[in-house]
């Protein structure tokens, strides 16, 4: 549907959503359903191809395979499991007793989750399913166990809630530390989602946060998802493993706020 007040990512999403639907787009369609020119189009669609969400072809676009998409909670469970490991070692250690902590949807987090279980007076707000369901049957019961409020909204694929009720919640609440997960980083565009939706969520978390860690694995570096929704400069503490490159280092070493790098979980 036409409208002219639309901005450049609320746009390429929804040439993402026809493309999932159709399989292809053509430019003049969406310059007609879009309202806008050709060369905005054409840039939209070159800036959709660098982000590997479309391959171009003459007079439009077609989507690429379908293992270009955001995978799954479960297919992302199993993938560096051992780096996880000791990155979620890394961040739990930053948590405290009786401190309000925001655990973004994903895998890290969840695996931060499962170490956060023995925690006294701990308060988790959490938009992520997994990690609601795993507080609430899992923990320590001869302890005062840490208390889980979900966000609550719209479940993304990866299980991870988002839309105005996640984002009204989120901005109702003051929280001491936020520890996120992201689909990407890097220098120029910082943290970045492939879900719109789930960027402007992301983004609610930071807004009420005092202390922002992101917990990321290296393979993120060097990717670029639909929308971001943090400069480099906005992170507090960035924990990852030894395997990212050096020049990577470097730039994050300059940018956040301290960068931790941990060897890989032994077990």
């Amino acid at each position: 549907m036409a409208d002219q007040g639309l901005l450049a990512g609320q746009r390429r999403a929804l040439i993402v959503e026809t493309l999932e639907r159709e399989g292809a787009v053509r430019v003049s369609d969406l310059v007609t359903a879009l309202a806008v020119s050709d060369m905005t189009i054409r840039r939209d669609l070159d800036a959709l191809a660098r982000s590997g969400l479309l391959e171009k072809v003459h007079g439009g676009a077609v989507a690429v395979s379908r293992s270009a998409e955001e995978p799954g909670f479960d297919a992302k469970s199993t993938r560096e499991s051992a780096s996880k490991a000791s990155i979620a070692d890394a961040a739990a250690a930053l948590v405290q007793p009786g401190s309000v902590v925001a655990l973004s949807g994903g895998t890290t987090t969840f695996a931060v989750a499962k170490r956060l279980l023995h925690l006294a007076d701990l308060t988790i707000l959490t938009n992520s399913l997994p990690i609601e369901q795993l507080v609430r049957t899992h923990g320590d019961s001869t302890a005062r166990p840490p208390v889980v409020l979900l966000t609550g909204g719209t479940a993304t694929r990866s299980q991870a809630l988002v839309g105005p009720i996640a984002e009204r919640t989120i901005s109702s609440l003051h929280v001491d530390q936020l520890i996120l997960g992201t689909h990407g980083v890097t220098e120029a565009e910082g943290l970045t989602s492939p879900s719109l939706a789930e960027a402007q969520t992301n983004r609610a978390f930071i807004s009420r946060a005092r202390r922002v860690v992101v917990a990321a694995d290296h393979t993120k570096w060097g990717t670029i998802g639909l929308s971001s929704f943090a400069s480099l400069d906005q992170v507090d503490c960035f924990i990852t493993d030894a395997a990212l490159p050096a020049d990577a280092r470097a730039v994050l070493a300059d940018t956040v706020g301290e960068l931790v790098v941990v060897p890989d979980d032994p077990r």
